[in-house]
């Protein structure tokens, strides 16, 4: 019985706590020309918001779900989580800054990626 317990325990301890949603949702193209309005995202990165969750369809990691959200500095400091084959619950933190309704700087590690809202 006490093992159990303990297992139980250990086990909800090695979860990483995932509750805070995105403060943007929707696909976002990555490099888009500074165009007014939503942009045709077929030929470029795409980084789409769900909840709590966001996929990229450029680079080494494809999933990831939202640690925490917080407001900083005119945006939003955010920590994500993700697994891959060889990482298990590494966090990444990079910054989210909205200019307005259809475009969003993603700051990670001091290179800024221009976002634009996808059509």
């Amino acid at each position: 019985m006490r093992r159990t317990i303990l297992g139980i325990v250990l086990a909800a301890l090695a979860v990483p706590a995932l509750a805070a949603n995105y403060p943007v949702s929707g696909r976002w193209g990555a490099g888009a020309a500074p165009a007014k309005g939503p942009v045709d995202c077929t030929k470029l990165r795409v980084i789409a918001f769900n909840g709590n969750q966001r996929t990229d369809s450029s680079g080494g990691v494809r999933a990831y779900q939202n640690r925490s959200v917080t407001p900083e500095g005119g945006g939003f400091r955010v920590v994500d989580v993700f697994t891959t084959g060889q990482i298990s619950n590494a966090h990444v933190t990079y910054m989210l800054r909205p200019i307005n309704a259809t475009h969003l700087d993603m700051t990670q590690n001091g290179a800024t990626l221009k976002l634009q809202r996808c059509k």
